[in-house]
């Protein structure tokens, strides 16, 4: 079985680096109390993902064990091809060495003398092919063997070409196909070696080659992007023209679909031209990560099923299963994507780019580059299962409070804390395990890392995990006054990280529910829209079941439902302008909603002197600000709780407040708010 990639000149070496996912700080919190909240597939996946894997919902759970053997004496990994005997053939950019790889044991198979071994398959009885860079050589190893010698060259010479960047074989009609460049042609070759022109595309090359499941050729093209069917020697139908720079991978599906995969590079990328185009590493490949599409075939119709932006695809395979696998040239990831579009990232390695992904079979590997490797899956989950966040900057030397997270199973979460921006020794050592949500045992510190390990629980997943934390109280510079209108939105004051004192939500009985959608045919779309209690599996529907919905919001009313964190389901149907046999649908969750019309109340309340104390409780909490005002007034002053930290249903407050209540009997008025702005006002006399 042979994998393929156009990993050859796109990341022979390291990318740029993207910038990392940013974790939002802040709340309508007062007080200096802020929280970090990662829920995002973006947020959660930017730290070190070992052994764990993320999806579109935000969801963590452990990914692929992986084995390591490191291939050294490589330099970049291209093409690679699985022998029946369980070892892995390699071609490489390290003097266009082939490098074997059997029961962990690493050796050279044959040397070719060239820049690069950028194309292999097995053809002819188990035999195999190999192509090179950049003098377009042909190489013939019978069924794979080789002790290290030099290989020497097969075939007659293909005229014109420079480059090989992929091979078919097929075996009905025992036939080789070779992508060339830089004329953009492909080879059509017999088991004696020799070859004729069977193609000769637009672009100036052929990046990509799979046999059809009708036993035509099909031919992915570098610059003009396009895919075509070849019917006969020199005669082709265009499939699809990507909006992209190349088609880089193609592959059959278990049931005769295709998939394809193109890439966008963002400018500066192009494949070499003519003599000596490709001068060494990292001449000819994009200046960053890109962006990779993942389209599929079926019945003749084109579906986009993945747009990553974060990186270009280097290889693909479609599983027993018939699920599409995709290494990733930039971050090392691989990914893959469900019948519904729901992304997840299976798999991080440390190496930057995965050149081949092997995941039908009785074997299934990844090969790395930059360092090359090969990385045997053993399965999910295991003891090494760790997902670990980037570092969070508080923005000043910070208390923790109360780490949450929403999950199954069983999982133990840690964290540690110090004052730099990198973890050295002068951070502390991560704390004692948690299996369930509680108050951090980190120590004060300006940054801080979590990690959850599923050593415990293999089946364990986690979402939605969030952190509050209140920093120290710097003394205010003023350096600038301007008279301008603050800005609100959702009733949050927009001022970059939480000022203590700053404003709280606006409750509202109301939740503005909006979706976007994808409309490629310009149907007119009906949508429905449902809610559930997070606690409950029936949904209910939240507009009349006979109401033609065709806009993309909702002012859902929440008046008479109970408090609670409620999940909406929307579905949208082209049901109004199709037949009901061609009727297509689609739904899609979101994340949690609170439900809170409900104030927060008083337990106790009391004035002794200029001594305020007392006690707010909410039913779903947490509170979030206490404050203060003399009777007639507006001037309201925010009263600290007893433990500093606003992460409750229940907080108690004692404070003197002579600083704001004068001398002589007053009437004051206490005010508690509640995480959707609920809030209850009492008032009471200082004497």
């Amino acid at each position: 079985m042979r994998t393929r990639t156009l990993s050859c000149l796109k990341s022979l070496l390291s990318l740029a680096a993207l910038a990392a996912a940013t974790f939002s700080a802040g709340s309508a919190d007062a007080v200096g109390t802020r929280t970090f909240d990662m829920s995002s597939m973006e947020d959660l996946a930017s730290g070190d993902l070992t052994g764990v894997a993320v999806d579109g919902r935000g969801i963590v759970r452990a990914g692929l064990q992986l084995g390591k053997t490191a291939v050294d004496g490589a330099e970049s990994a291209f093409q690679s091809v699985l022998l029946p005997d369980g070892s892995v053939l390699i071609g490489t950019g390290s003097e266009g060495k082939i490098m074997r790889v059997s029961n962990g044991q690493v050796s050279v198979a044959a040397t070719t003398g060239q820049m690069a071994v950028s194309a292999m398959t097995l053809a002819w009885n188990g035999d195999v092919i190999a192509g090179s860079f950049p003098a377009g050589k042909l190489y013939r190893l019978p069924k794979g063997a080789g002790k290290g010698e030099a290989a020497k060259e097969w075939g007659s010479k293909l005229e014109g070409v420079e480059a090989i960047w992929d091979m078919a074989y097929d075996e009905k009609s025992k036939s080789l196909f070779v992508a060339t460049g830089p004329e953009g042609k492909v080879f059509r070759i017999d088991d004696s070696g020799r070859p004729q022109v069977h193609y000769d595309a637009d672009d100036s090359h052929v990046t990509s080659l799979a046999m059809a499941p009708d036993g035509k050729l099909l031919v992915g093209t570098s610059g003009k992007a396009i895919l075509y069917k070849v019917d006969a020697p020199g005669r082709a139908n265009v499939v699809y023209d990507f909006d992209a720079d190349d088609v880089s991978n193609i592959a059959i599906g278990k049931k005769g679909e295709i998939w394809v995969t193109a890439n966008k590079y963002g400018g500066g990328f192009s494949l070499p031209k003519g003599p000596g185009g490709f001068s060494g590493a990292g001449s000819a490949r994009p200046g960053r990560g890109g962006e990779g599409l993942l389209y599929r075939f079926k019945d003749g119709v084109a579906e986009e099923m993945e747009s990553y932006k974060k990186s270009h695809f280097t290889s693909l395979d479609i599983g027993d299963d018939g699920t599409p696998y995709m290494g990733t040239g930039f971050e090392g990831h691989v990914v893959t994507v469900n019948e519904d579009h729901l992304e997840r990232l299976l798999a991080d390695v440390e190496e930057r780019q995965i050149s081949t992904v092997l995941m039908s079979g009785k074997k299934r590997l990844l090969v790395t580059s930059d360092p090359v490797a090969v990385r045997e899956i053993k399965g999910e989950g295991g003891p090494d299962a760790v997902w670990t966040s980037k570092v969070l900057d508080a923005g000043l030397p910070a208390t923790w409070g109360l780490l949450t997270w929403r999950g199954t199973g069983t999982l133990e979460v840690q964290t540690r804390s110090g004052n730099t921006q990198d973890p050295d020794s002068s951070w502390s050592a991560w704390s004692n395990a948690i299996t369930a949500p509680g108050k951090v045992g980190s120590p004060r510190g300006r940054y801080i890392q979590m990690r959850a390990r599923f050593a415990r629980d293999a089946k364990a997943t986690f979402s939605e995990i969030r952190l509050h934390f209140v920093t120290d109280n710097a003394r205010a510079i003023i350096t600038n006054v301007t008279a301008e209108g603050r800005v609100q939105k959702s009733g949050k004051l927009q001022t970059g990280l939480q000022q203590s004192g700053g404003s709280v939500a606006k409750p509202s009985s109301t939740v503005n529910i909006r979706w976007d959608v994808e409309n490629p045919d310009k149907d007119d779309l009906r949508y429905r829209v449902f809610y559930r209690l997070e606690s409950q599996q029936i949904w209910r529907d939240a507009i009349k079941p006979t109401e033609v919905f065709t806009r993309t919001s909702l002012d859902w009313d929440t008046t008479s439902l109970p408090e609670g964190l409620y999940r909406m389901k929307v579905e949208a149907t082209d049901e109004l302008v199709n037949s009901p046999d061609k009727v297509t649908k689609h739904s899609l969750e979101s994340g949690l909603v609170l439900v809170d019309n409900t104030a927060p109340v008083f337990k106790t309340l009391a004035m002794n002197g200029r001594k305020l104390t007392g006690e707010a409780s909410d039913g779903l909490g947490p509170i979030v600000r206490i404050e203060l005002a003399l009777a007639g007034t507006d001037d309201w002053r925010p009263i600290a709780p007893s433990d500093g930290i606003f992460d409750e249903a229940s907080e108690k407050f004692e404070q003197d407040v002579s600083a704001i209540v004068p001398a002589g009997s007053r009437m004051v008025g206490v005010r508690v708010y509640d995480q959707a702005g609920n809030s209850v006002l009492k008032e009471l006399e200082a004497k």
